[in-house]
């Protein structure tokens, strides 16, 4: 990585330790459930290397745990990918949202950065952004060790299998949500923020009740945004 120095005198490499230092807890956080994911995908016949290949080109955890649930043979390839598709929708809504903030970058890296896109590393980078130029080096410090976490922690499920108690036993499972609400916490700036957050959530659990699927995922996500939208005009008026 060069050394290039930003507006704010770091280097590219400050930059990117800055962070590593703050998706640390997440990366933490992650053990529990890359260990169960990793166990799950073993129960179903899949082996340490398939586990960590799928999660090195995936990574999506909460698609990949619908893939392993789904799993059997013959493996039913269009429902794994409609499903994936409406998991994931909400990423288009995140990158569009970040790469108004990395339009100084090559378009080669914005391209890769969606790659690398995942829930808690959106939510950092845009808190960051909040406080100043999110920067590639930055982004990648975020991903980097999410993402090597995530594949070898699955592969370390995958090899322990039965092993690997169920985190919900203990409690953990609630540690990821915890760290992520903490995450979502940051954004706060009032009144708007309130009826965001509101407007999401009823939403999506009222789509929860009456539609069978991950369409509730999209739909919360969906009508976060238009209630954004609404109030940054009356902010704006």
């Amino acid at each position: 990585m060069n050394t290039h120095v930003s507006q704010h005198g770091a280097t590219a490499l400050d930059e990117f330790r800055r962070g590593v230092v703050a998706v640390a807890p997440l990366a933490v956080a992650v053990i529990p459930f890359a260990l169960i994911l990793g166990a799950n995908g073993a129960a179903k016949g899949l082996s340490v290397v398939e586990i960590g290949l799928m999660s090195a080109i995936v990574f999506a955890g909460s698609s990949q745990f619908l893939a392993i649930d789904l799993w059997r043979e013959p493996v039913p390839v269009l429902s794994l990918g409609l499903a994936a598709l409406l998991i994931n929708l909400r990423h288009v809504l995140m990158s569009a949202s970040l790469s108004g903030k990395m339009n100084h970058v090559p378009k080669w890296l914005r391209y890769l950065k969606v790659f690398f896109l995942a829930d808690e590393i959106w939510a950092l980078a845009e808190q960051h952004a909040t406080r100043q130029r999110l920067t590639p080096a930055y982004y990648f410090g975020l991903a980097a060790p999410l993402y090597g976490a995530w594949v070898l922690l699955t592969m370390a499920g995958a090899a322990l299998g039965s092993l690997i108690a169920d985190p919900r036993a203990f409690g953990f499972d609630f540690a990821f949500t915890a760290v992520f609400i903490g995450l979502v916490a940051g954004f706060w700036k009032g009144r708007g923020s309130a009826l965001v957050a509101a407007t999401s959530a009823i939403v999506a659990i009222a789509v929860h009740t009456l539609v069978e699927g991950a369409w509730f995922v999209v739909a919360g996500a969906l009508a976060g945004v238009a209630m954004a939208a609404i109030t940054a005009r009356q902010d704006a008026a």
